[in-house]
Order: structure tokens, then C-alpha cells, then sequence
């Protein structure tokens, strides 16, 4: 397997669409909210880059749940399984391409998943609580030895949802294999990164990321809902609900774009502490020179 991931805005999606293209592989998507249907412009599903020199690359794992669904990552583990052994059974090679780093590592590293089921009730509880008295709710149950696991509002919920089930009886644990993987990291310096994270907002809110956002919640998601798929969503949300003007919308969702790629690059450099291989591209050599060093790496990895 061949794994492309990045940050935001480095151009991960064109980029394994032509990798794609050259050794007829198809990708497995792993972000964990393109996952959602009607959630476009917000989460970046840059459909025209599946489209190279006229043939359309295969994705797999992007708009397959519903708004307001809670997808986590039991189920994108089984889900990535499936769709791995299908296309491995048509002869074909798999791109792995993201930039959720959970997602990503624990592919890459088989991780052993918890299967415990979302909890509602729950949830809606520990909505009005903050990320202080949630951290310190998850602290009661163990030692904060996990980072990660404090690093987001829906990390943090999802994790005391774990300890609260495993309180009342024994979650199923799942094994998956781990899978040899050439990973291959795009890495953007950082002046050029803000200018495209910044162009690229300005850019999807020129196309009707508003209204995106207007067209959920009148198909009947609560404001709540929107908020807990966190940046485009949130602030989209709070300007819409009245609660921020324009101005200081995008303002705040810029930068928090902004920190979000310094988290995923912060991750990615963890994995590499780890143990995982991630063999770095520098973007500014151009698609062709990426392509064409893309290429040698597979030959000596292979």
C-alpha cells in the first residue's frame, strides 16, 4: 500500500490522483469528516482532482454517512479493511490519502479498536460542559498519559464515552493487521502554506460555503450538531446562528485553520518518533518532480 498524507491545503488529493493515474491504483480516503454527505465545501472534497487527463480515479470512504452521524474510528478501520480487500481483489493498488492522522496511523500500525457504541444520552450531557471539566472528567477514569486524547472537544468526548461503557461492562476489542506501507509526506513550508490555506477560504466561501452550511441546518441539523464537526462548521455555524459577525468569522476560522495544520504536522512528526517511515516531498519542486520522485521510492520499496 502506498499512503499520501499531509497537511491542510498541501494538495494531497491531486497529487495521489496522478499517482493513482500512473500505477492504476484507486484511493482510500482517510479524513474523518469527508466521510459525511452534503459536507463539501467545508471539508475540502475536491471532486475535480479525482478527474486526471480525462479518467476518473476511484475514491473510496467519502460520502458514505449521514449529517449528524458520529463516525469514529472502529468503524473507519473495519470500513478501510473492506475497502482494501476490494480493491485488492480486482488487481488493483491502494493509495491511502489524508491528513487525519489517527486514521492514518492506525492503519499503518493495525491498532487494537475498541468497539463501543455512540452514546446519545451521554453526548448531549457533556455538550455543556467544558474542555477543562471534560478533561478533568477523563482524568478521574485514568492517568492522561494520551495526549491526543485531550487534544479535541470530540477526541475528549469520545474517550470518556470509552471509559463510561467500559464502567458498565467489556468492550469488544478488534485486532486488525498491520499493513506494510510505502507513506509518503507532503511537506509545504510554511509561508506558502498559510497563503494557500488563506486563498483557499477565501475561495470556498466565494462558493457558496454559506449556503452550504444554511442547507444543513434546514434539512434539520441542529446548530450543536454543526458545531461538533469543529472549524468550517463551527464558525460557518456561529455566523449563520448570528452569534459572530462576517468579519470576525472568517477572521477566527482562518487562524484556526492555520493552528489545525500545525496539529497535523505535529502528529505527523510523532508518528515518525514512533517508528513510521515518512518519506517527505517538497511541494515546491512542482507536480512532475514530486511524480517522478514518487515513482522512485515505489521502485526501491517494492
Amino acid at each position: 500500500m502506498i499512503t499520501v498524507l499531509g497537511p491542510t491545503a498541501s494538495g494531497k488529493t491531486r497529487f495521489a490522483a496522478h499517482l493513482a493515474y500512473r500505477i492504476n491504483a484507486e484511493i482510500i480516503s482517510a479524513d474523518s469528516r469527508q466521510v459525511y454527505r452534503g459536507m463539501n465545501l467545508g471539508t475540502g472534497k475536491d471532486y475535480e482532482d479525482y478527474l486526471v487527463n480525462g479518467r476518473q480515479i476511484p475514491w473510496h470512504l467519502i460520502d458514505i454517512k449521514e449529517p449528524g452521524y458520529h463516525y469514529n474510528l472502529y468503524e473507519f478501520q473495519k470500513d478501510f479493511q473492506e475497502a482494501f480487500r476490494n480493491i485488492k481483489s480486482r488487481g488493483k493498488q491502494v493509495i491511502l490519502c489524508g491528513g487525519t492522522g489517527m486514521y492514518i496511523e492506525a492503519v499503518v500500525k493495525g491498532f487494537k479498536i475498541l468497539e463501543v457504541p455512540v452514546n446519545i444520552n451521554l453526548r448531549e450531557t457533556l455538550e455543556r460542559k467544558s474542555m477543562d471539566d471534560l478533561i478533568a472528567m477523563l482524568g478521574s477514569y485514568r492517568h492522561l498519559h494520551n495526549v491526543s486524547d485531550t487534544s479535541s472537544r470530540p477526541r475528549l468526548v469520545r474517550a470518556i464515552e470509552i471509559e463510561e461503557y467500559q464502567q458498565r461492562q467489556k468492550a469488544i476489542e478488534n485486532i486488525f493487521p498491520e499493513l506494510k506501507s510505502l507513506v509518503i509526506g507532503l511537506n509545504v513550508d510554511r509561508d506558502t502554506r498559510r497563503e494557500r490555506i488563506t486563498n483557499r477560504l477565501k475561495d470556498r466561501l466565494n462558493s457558496g460555503m454559506v449556503y452550504e452550511v444554511k442547507q444543513l441546518l434546514e434539512k434539520g441539523l441542529s446548530p450543536e450538531e454543526l458545531i461538533f464537526y469543529g472549524l468550517e462548521y463551527k464558525y460557518l455555524t456561529l455566523y449563520v446562528t448570528g452569534k459572530l459577525k462576517y468579519d470576525e468569522m472568517t477572521t477566527q476560522l482562518n487562524t484556526s485553520i492555520h493552528q489545525f495544520a500545525k496539529r497535523q504536522m505535529t502528529y505527523f512528526r510523532k508518528m515518525e518518533r514512533q517508528g513510521v517511515q515518512i518519506h517527505w516531498l517538497d511541494t515546491s519542486l512542482g507536480l512532475e518532480k514530486m511524480m517522478d520522485e514518487a515513482l522512485k521510492l515505489l521502485e526501491g520499496y517494492n
